[in-house]
């Protein structure tokens, strides 16, 4: 190893990002590839194996997260009626309806850990547990659109109502498996109001709610996870790629670099969707099926502006490279259009800024 890393820089470096690694490889180029997916593996695993699962959670800790919950909820539900109001009033006023009523599940909640554990709640949240889907918060999506508002809505309540009756199955008290198959219930009438929200926006042509639950797990298990990790691997080996590449003036030292990054890339990302949720409450299906599509879109996105480099030429190997970064960046911003329900232009132009921030670095640390 070159005698310029500490031990103690290279420790940190595990912890810190894949741009952040590959950019050490470049100011020493004798340090070898390999290292590099360890460290990446390290850094995305780090927090989903401090997560906590389900099955090892008390009786305390779940009437605390479902207080989390319903609390998380009753603000969703209000951000929706608000954003909902002028357009869509009837649809406003029903979510305002749910509102209360979650408010209601809270107060009832608080009420039986008051009784059964005292006045002091632990904050359990959902992300600290494995198990949930992690979504775009509400303030961030202006404006509101009825059928994303629409789904959002179903997909938390399914959510909601499977939680709680893993939780009742769990649960040996019979006060608190009471309450839980209560809500169980209850959250079950939220799905079927929240079905029925679409019919305000598409009339009575609207698809058969059999074919809308197929989508919507073929979102979830199949284009959620495929298109996190085709980002994430179109996107973070820019930097390295096209560095090594402007460094060197050497296609096979830019392949090679290339290669490191993208399987890294996709050994990182497969795990940590696979550990980040395991699909027990989700609906999500089986957690190790949606790491290796993760993982194996991560390594395709790196791999497919890595291959042209195979070209002896190196200057039209960068020039084709550079074209299927084009086209890669171009399928992200049409998956997410198709199936993510994100407007064209503004997919695209997200997509642009974040493959240009990446590729500027890239070109700048090469050059240099």
């Amino acid at each position: 190893m070159d005698k310029r890393f500490h031990p103690i820089l290279l420790r940190r470096l595990g912890g810190r990002t894949r741009l952040r690694n590959l950019t050490v490889f470049l100011i020493c180029p004798r340090l070898t590839p390999w290292v590099f997916p360890v460290w990446s593996s390290v850094a995305a695993l780090n927090y989903t194996i401090s997560m906590k699962n389900f099955d090892a959670l008390s009786e305390q800790e779940i009437l605390a997260l479902a207080i989390s919950l319903e609390e998380e909820h009753e603000r969703v539900y209000a951000d929706f009626a608000e954003g909902l109001r002028q357009d869509f009033p009837a649809s406003a006023t029903v979510f305002d309806g749910m509102r209360v009523e979650e408010s209601g599940h809270r107060r009832r909640l608080i009420e039986l850990h008051r009784q059964k554990f005292g006045e002091h709640i632990p904050l359990v949240r959902r992300q600290d547990v494995r198990g949930f889907v992690q979504r775009m918060p509400v303030w961030l999506v202006r404006p509101l659109g009825l059928d994303m508002v629409h789904k959002t809505a179903g997909s938390m309540e399914v959510e909601t109502r499977r939680f709680y009756e893993k939780a009742s199955a769990r649960t040996r008290d019979a006060g608190i498996r009471q309450l839980l198959d209560d809500l169980a219930q209850e959250e079950r009438a939220h799905e079927d109001r929240a079905q029925e929200l679409k019919a305000e926006e598409l009339g009575p042509d609207v698809q058969q709610d059999e074919e809308r639950a197929r989508r919507r797990l073929f979102v979830l298990q199949i284009v959620q996870p495929g298109l996190a990790g085709l980002m994430d691997g179109s996107v973070s080996t820019l930097a390295p790629v096209f560095a090594a590449a402007l460094a060197t003036r050497n296609s096979w030292d830019a392949f090679l670099v290339g290669m490191a990054a993208s399987i890294g890339a996709g050994i990182s990302m497969g795990f940590a969707e696979a550990l980040s949720d395991d699909g027990s409450l989700t609906g999500r299906g089986h957690p190790w099926v949606r790491g290796a599509i993760c993982g194996a879109m991560t390594a395709l996105g790196g791999v497919g502006h890595t291959l042209p480099f195979l070209i002896p030429s190196f200057h039209v190997a960068l020039i084709i490279a550079s074209v299927v970064v084009i086209v890669e960046l171009g399928i992200i911003t049409w998956i997410r259009h198709r199936y993510m329900d994100t407007p064209t232009v503004s997919a695209a132009m997200q997509v642009a800024l974040g493959g240009a921030l990446v590729f500027v670095t890239g070109v700048l640390i090469g050059s240099s």
